[in-house]
């Protein structure tokens, strides 16, 4: 018996737990839907790609989507090994294919997996498209699907023409002139011996690239609280930068020279800088509701309109795909750049980092050392609350409309509620929603001191 109702796309595809909901009756549906979507589509000629990562079962789950797509008819260009969601959105739009679907769940914790709808322009699926498969889901009978057309399913090595197009995309040369000393945490996940075959070996130490479906008992996020285990390794072998990636390394995080994490506000802050300031580059820049203020006052320095959109990378990429936007990004570690991809892409973004290093010869506590002397100091922290759905709604019932008048003493100044509900006060701000991914609730805060977030995230996590 299908239950229909178990499937339901969230931020960024569907994802639910192994064995639970995720099971191969539900990704039978998801994949009949999105055959249906792709059938319709202009270019169903050109067939769609399917990809997986390192994710328990992701393997198998991969090669019955491409068989179930097949049995409509299309043409599925599987993935020959694990690969990063980026790569498939490459080649999806690169091949000119009406889709793809990558297996993954992302940064989520070990039990869960998930589908991603890639589009044909090399990006996520914009909300309208989900929405039609979600709707597709209603009307799709397992029971009437044909049988597998093996002759439909081509094994392809996605993963060596990703490479080919960060070689075209990075100065590689500059990179291995500068004999940096690079320690890459793969987390397990789909972005590992990407940044061993693109530099010399000996400039690379590599951390937890290998395959282990369960993440050590982690969640493959690029985040301070995944990742105490690489700040010891890192402090031991004395590189010179840190790489992090989540498990299907579309995210980014960065330890500096002393081992300090670089967060994606603070990257997407310099990268910005370099494009328009030493590059000469111009554009619109996407932002979504959780990152930091600073891309403002960037924006407004050099004239450049800033979009503010709501949480999920979705948002991001249909701007990229109508508008002139030069980058895109959000809170999570997800930032891309419209010349490579509609897509964030941690690895590039990772390697692009180490290109301005070189260039610049500066070292990424220097890098950060710029934006604080001009921007002032900014920190900021999550925290994601695991907790009753009775408590949670009285957080969010408590912090919604604009009712906060005054945040752990702090006096409010604005309200904003386009995606959650967003405090302004003086020297910083504070987000409160539910996950679109997973049954948490987040609480955001960036402030000019760690003191002031602590507290204020403390205030938060107790409201009601």
């Amino acid at each position: 018996m299908y239950e229909r109702m178990q499937v339901k796309f969230g931020t960024d595809g569907w994802r639910a737990i192994i064995a639970r909901e995720y099971t191969f009756d539900n990704l039978k549906l998801c994949a009949l839907a999105s055959g249906k979507y792709f059938l319709e589509h202009p270019d169903r000629q050109n067939g769609v790609c399917v990809g997986y990562d390192t994710r328990f079962m992701s393997k198998e789950f991969a090669r019955f989507t491409a068989e179930v797509l097949s049995s409509m008819g299309l043409r599925v260009f599987l993935s020959d090994s694990f690969v990063s969601t980026p790569a498939v959105s490459l080649f999806t739009r690169d091949r000119k294919l009406a889709g793809g679907v990558m297996i993954t769940a992302s940064h989520n914790p070990p039990v869960y997996n998930g589908f991603k709808v890639k589009a044909s322009y090399g990006g996520p699926a914009h909300p309208e498209v989900i929405e039609e498969i979600e709707r597709n889901l209603l009307g799709v009978d397992p029971a009437a699907a044909g049988k597998p057309n093996p002759a439909l399913i081509e094994m392809t090595d996605v993963k060596s023409y990703y490479v080919d197009y960060l070689k075209s995309k990075l100065d590689l040369a500059l990179i291995r002139e500068s004999s940096l000393k690079i320690a890459h945490n793969a987390m397990f996940g789909a972005g590992q011996d990407i940044v061993t075959r693109l530099l010399d070996e000996s400039m690379v130490n590599c951390y937890h690239c290998s395959v282990n479906p369960g993440f050590d008992g982690i969640n493959p996020e690029p985040i301070p609280q995944y990742i105490g285990d690489f700040v010891e390794f890192f402090n031991e072998v004395r590189t010179d930068v840190g790489i992090i990636n989540d498990g299907d390394a579309d995210r980014i995080g960065m330890l500096d020279e002393n081992g300090e994490f670089v967060d994606s506000h603070k990257l997407f802050a310099i990268l910005l800088k370099y494009l328009v300031e030493q590059k000469g580059q111009r554009g619109e820049v996407a932002k979504t509701f959780a990152l930091t203020d600073v891309i403002d006052r960037i924006c407004s320095k050099h004239g450049l309109k800033m979009h503010l959109l709501p949480v999920g990378f979705k948002y991001v990429s249909r701007l990229m795909t109508t508008n002139d936007i030069l980058i895109g990004g959000e809170e999570s570690g997800g930032i891309g750049i419209t010349s490579f991809l509609p897509e964030r892409d941690g690895v590039y973004i990772g390697l692009l980092v180490l290109e301005i290093m070189a260039r610049r010869k500066k070292t990424l506590s220097e890098l950060v050392g710029e934006l604080f002397e001009e921007y002032g100091f900014f920190c900021y922290n999550r925290i994601d609350l695991h907790v009753a759905d009775e408590r949670k709604q009285a957080i969010i019932s408590a912090a919604s409309d604009g009712r906060l008048s005054s945040i752990a003493g702090l006096a409010v100044k604005s309200f904003n509620g386009l995606d959650g509900f967003k405090y302004h006060f003086d020297g910083g701000w504070l987000l409160i929603r539910p996950s679109g991914t997973e049954p948490v609730l987040r609480i955001y805060c960036e402030a000019d001191s760690r003191e002031k977030v602590d507290k204020v995230l403390d205030f938060a996590s107790k409201l009601g």
